[in-house]
């Protein structure tokens, strides 16, 4: 089977623009996701991207205490759903997960659903993996927390091999498969991306990813990026090999989002995502208007995509044929934007 490309093209000058999909402010309605899973595509971002959380805990009393922002009261889709439903009404816009904690899932049925998505999208997918957090969560879902570093690289290459090879026969220290397969595989490899903040996440996607996912911002990331790269050529691969996309905050405004798009252009970054909610911005403490409907994540992404390319470098002869064209905004669907006023609160 051959594989498939990486995320960004290598050696490509260009950085590209993705948008990360606003699960805590948006409804689980077929008519909202559409409408901004088509306008992100119509305006030309090149990837959107979900991310995961079966359940959230209360965090009061906890040992070790659960610190992040997430509680018992934050809405999540859940991405592998999500993206089947949106490969159906978008054609180009590729999906991906940002990050689906992995070590939760059973390995099989994680490529079968993978392998499904890849298939009805064209090949559009890219599973984005992480060892998880919520120690609360994976003993809900009767899963060892203490492991699960380790059962996610075993996880990678059950994956590959279930996707490569007609039937498998494999033993490890979390998997055993004896002499089965998936019908029907994916055409192409999966992208496998990760994602974290730690060391030890960026080693083992030196060694193992198809691309990483920095999701924080700020100083640490760049820095991350340059400890990534220097892992990826230790190991002998090239650092085109492992794309890197970090988000930006909407809330953050233009004078942020340039000096971020400078600086991780420098230093070889090939993704940026621009990342909508509310509840993120005030996690970096962003004082912004909460964003309330799909207009307004719309809105949003149409500041953002103008903003991009009012400061996008010239681009040469040679690479006008593969730029993007934004299609005409649909406008027949039940949700469309009806209103295109810059609405970024104060930074």
């Amino acid at each position: 089977m051959a594989k498939a490309p990486p995320s960004s093209p290598k050696g490509a000058a260009m950085v590209e623009r993705s948008v990360v999909f606003p699960s805590q402010d948006l409804p689980t309605d077929p008519g909202v996701v559409t409408a901004f899973a088509q306008a992100a595509e119509d305006l030309g971002y090149s990837r959107v991207i979900v991310y995961d959380h079966v359940l959230g805990a209360v965090q009061e009393g906890r040992t070790p205490p659960l610190t992040a922002g997430y509680d018992e009261t934050v809405p999540f889709h859940e991405p592998l759903t999500l993206l089947a439903f949106l490969s159906a009404v978008t054609s180009r816009i590729e999906l991906a997960t940002g990050v689906l904690v992995a070590p939760q899932r059973q390995t099989a049925l994680l490529a079968k659903q993978a392998a499904e998505i890849a298939g009805l999208s064209g090949g559009r997918f890219a599973l984005g993996i992480g060892v998880g957090w919520n120690h609360v969560e994976f003993e809900a879902l009767g899963i060892s927390f203490r492991d699960r570093a380790a059962r996610m690289e075993e996880q990678i290459e059950v994956l590959r091999r279930l996707w490569r090879n007609p039937t498998v026969d494999f033993r490890g220290r979390f998997h055993r498969i004896d002499r089965a397969g998936l019908v029907p595989r994916p055409a192409q490899d999966i992208p496998i991306l990760m994602g974290g903040r730690t060391t030890a996440s960026l080693r083992r996607a030196a060694r193992l990813a198809d691309g990483f996912l920095f999701a924080f911002g700020g100083d640490e990331t760049f820095r991350q990026l340059t400890e990534l790269n220097e892992g990826v050529r230790q190991v002998g691969r090239d650092p085109a090999d492992v794309p890197a996309e970090m988000y930006l905050s909407y809330g953050a405004g233009p004078e942020s989002w340039a000096a971020d798009r400078k600086r991780w252009t420098e230093l070889g970054g090939a993704r940026m995502a621009i990342r909508t909610s509310t509840s993120s911005a005030a996690l970096l403490g962003l004082d912004v208007r909460p964003l309330t409907t799909v207009d307004d994540h719309i809105a949003a992404i149409e500041e953002f995509a103008q903003w991009w390319s009012a400061n996008d470098p010239p681009i040469s002869p040679d690479r006008q044929g593969g730029r993007h064209q934004c299609s005409n905004r649909r406008t027949d669907h039940p949700h469309a934007p009806t209103q295109r006023d810059p609405i970024r609160g104060s930074a």
